[in-house]
């Protein structure tokens, strides 16, 4: 795939990509190009997820994760190009939420209005406990549109949420953390290599039984239980007739590490 783009960068950490977000001279806010850029590089693991068994979004600096988008950029815009763009941005956010391999956020800052939605995009979180999080759209004449008004009540609660997001205040990471949204509270400096040792773990597994647990999880809080249940059992069985399941079972007999080669 390709590793080169304008507004991030992709470094293969063994298995696990790190995908930063890099444009820290404004506090890595979302511009067009970015909304392409994010948008490739979903497509490309989408289209192929083979080529990772796991990936870590963080942002550049220390400052911020991402700002939420470019009002710089959007100053001005006609009501067309607004629209135009935010098509974009929803194209990449389904892209993101429908990606199979793991995604891990490491929040190493502020995550405000539509980057605090690319926070909640990812399976989990991990943020560093001076990271601060808002939905601030409120205060700006629209609203979350790139998936805030639905991820965050599932990660918080519906009361929780509308607090959230009708106010606009922002909240510390400890909040989150309380509230359920973030998974981990790292020390600052810390944030990244702790998603990466984790991505590692879980890179180490079988990557098809990964990619289908994930997927029976996040479609089936979409269903009633005994419908999520037919789904599990739909995932379950696509690991029979694999060789990793049949290396798995091998390598507990014999007391060694598996070999995982996602087949």
């Amino acid at each position: 795939m390709n590793h080169q783009y304008a507004t991030a960068r992709v470094e293969d950490r063994g298995g696990v990509l790190l995908l930063t977000l890099d444009r820290p001279a404004v506090a890595n806010a979302m511009n067009t190009q970015m909304g392409r850029d994010l948008l490739a590089f979903f497509d490309a693991i989408n289209a192929s997820p083979a080529q990772a068994r796991c990936i870590v979004l963080t942002g550049a600096g220390e400052r911020a994760f991402c700002a939420g988008g470019d009002l710089k950029e959007r100053n001005g815009m006609t009501d067309e190009a607004w629209q135009d763009q935010h098509l974009l941005f929803e194209r990449m956010v389904r892209a993101f939420i429908g990606c199979p391999v793991p995604v891990i956020g490491a929040v190493n800052g502020a995550a405000y209005a539509g980057g605090c939605e690319l926070a909640l995009c990812c399976d989990f979180i991990y943020a560093a406990d001076t990271a601060r999080f808002a939905l601030t759209e409120v205060t700006l004449g629209i609203m979350p549109g790139a998936g805030g008004t639905q991820s965050l009540p599932r990660a918080v609660g519906e009361r929780r949420a509308k607090e959230i997001i009708l106010t606009g205040r922002p909240f510390s990471a400890q909040e989150a953390y309380q509230w359920g949204m973030v998974n981990r509270l790292c020390t600052p400096g810390n944030v990244v290599e702790e998603a990466l040792e984790t991505a590692r773990r879980i890179a180490d597994n079988a990557p098809i039984s990964v990619r289908q647990a994930k997927h029976a999880i996040h479609f089936g809080m979409q269903v009633d239980l005994a419908s999520g249940m037919m789904l599990e059992i739909e995932a379950y069985n696509r690991m029979i007739p694999t060789a990793d399941r049949r290396e798995g079972i091998a390598s507990f007999n014999e007391k060694r590490k598996p070999r995982f080669q996602g087949r």
